[in-house]
């Protein structure tokens, strides 16, 4: 059936359901409808070698490099897909698919030609951002430093997600000047350690641990600056958090529906003699599914804003991107709160369907909201509330990077 026979809506593009059809089959054998290898946490690599192996991690690249050429919109649409299959699974592949991004952004040719090969051969890229503990925000402790042999990279990370699956890790780093650099090495070489230590309560197989660096070559060429990224990287990073989140709603559908269809027993004071019968949990049901609707309507719209700052990435016409960098910053932000509230409501609604009996452990319930609130926890929604004021009030921009830690002057 196409997304718009299961009125989910019609995906963007006439097309959209061809393509997808590609790639169903794989979704449909990679669902852990019941949260079992979350629970028993068994990591997903066979998930992600299938996904690997149908081409899926290298969808935006051109079909002349061995992808498809989607547009955003599509790839979003694919990601909902993904985490209604599975959220760890789409969650950790996040960094890989912005580092496409940075890849189809590049105006050095070169560069394109060293990692399109990787990527189209099912190269996975994971990351190395953010310090914890005493760590002030914009300053990284880790360094790549210049020594008689070469460039090396030494420190330590947390939040790597899905480098325990990668093959590279984008690390950022201070250098000999005191500047930031962004670089990367293989996750294979000696003196890489990634260790599996995420304790978070959700999203557990997102392989969110620790990762240290101890004098790690670094090849001169995968050196970066950060005005090599892609400039719509937050707006990027944020929608893919969103997509994730719709993702999880239609799991959430899916696993609401069938315990309705199935069940047999009820109250004495309902309205029917079967839950699937009862006008009450039909209400609650419908309410779920077009509270995920909702939010699938608005994560698709924002990607389009996304689409069309890929678009003018090389017309020659800086104002032209300026202006579609903010507003898709701005769109996709609008996008968070709503989107939030969506997911977080029907997380938390699904029990008024179901009762008390839908909070046993072996029918995994738990880790939607889990696994939404997590997702929902990032880059907080607060700011990004404010952000929008500021804007619409007094036409201030949104910042497009920003950075943890803790700040000068802080108690």
């Amino acid at each position: 059936m196409t997304q718009i026979d299961t009125a989910w809506g019609a995906g963007p593009g006439a097309d959209y359901d061809s393509l997808a059809a590609r790639f169903r089959p794989v979704l449909a054998e990679i669902t852990d409808a019941f949260g079992h290898r979350e629970r028993d946490r068994i990591q997903p690599q066979a998930q992600i070698r299938k996904l690997k192996d149908i081409g899926f991690t290298a969808l935006r690249l051109s079909q002349a490099e061995g992808g498809l050429g989607i547009t955003l919109p599509e790839l979003f649409n694919l990601v909902i897909e993904l985490a209604e299959a599975d959220s760890n699974v789409a969650q950790l592949l996040r960094v890989h698919f912005g580092f496409v991004e940075d890849i189809l952004n590049q105006r050095d040719r070169g560069r394109r030609a060293r990692w399109a090969p990787r990527l189209t051969r099912g190269d996975l890229v994971g990351v190395g951002f953010t310090e914890i503990g005493e760590a002030q925000a914009g300053l990284f402790s880790t360094r790549v430093t210049k020594a008689v042999e070469g460039l090396r990279l030494t420190g330590q990370k947390f939040y790597t997600t899905g480098t325990l699956h990668a093959d590279w890790i984008d690390v950022a780093a201070t250098d000999d000047q005191g500047e930031t650099a962004f670089v990367f090495v293989s996750r294979h070489d000696a003196g890489v350690a990634v260790t599996d230590d995420w304790d978070g309560f959700g999203q557990r197989l997102s392989a969110s641990g620790t990762t240290t660096y101890t004098d790690v070559p670094v090849d001169p060429q995968d050196v970066w600056t950060g005005e090599e990224r892609f400039r719509y990287s937050t707006a990027f990073y944020q929608l893919y958090h969103l997509a994730t989140l719709v993702g999880i709603g239609r799991a959430l559908v899916r696993d609401t529906v069938a315990e309705v269809a199935k069940r047999r027993r009820t109250f004495s004071h309902a309205a029917a003699d079967v839950p699937k019968a009862d006008p009450q949990v039909l209400q609650v049901v419908g309410k779920l599914r077009s509270q995920v609707y909702a939010a699938q309507a608005i994560v698709l719209k924002a990607a389009e804003a996304l689409e069309r700052a890929f678009a003018v990435r090389f017309a020659g016409d800086a104002a032209a991107e300026d202006q579609a960098n903010a507003v898709a910053e701005l769109e996709s932000a609008q996008a968070q709160s709503v989107v939030i509230d969506l997911i977080l409501a029907a997380t938390t609604g699904l029990f008024d369907a179901l009762s008390a009996s839908a909070t046993r452990s072996a029918l995994g319930l738990d880790r939607h909201w889990r696994n939404a609130r997590t997702l929902a926890s990032h880059n907080p929604r607060i700011y990004k509330d404010r952000i929008i004021g500021d804007y619409a009030v007094n036409g201030t921009l949104p910042p497009y990077q920003w950075s943890i830690g803790i700040q000068k002057g802080a108690a």
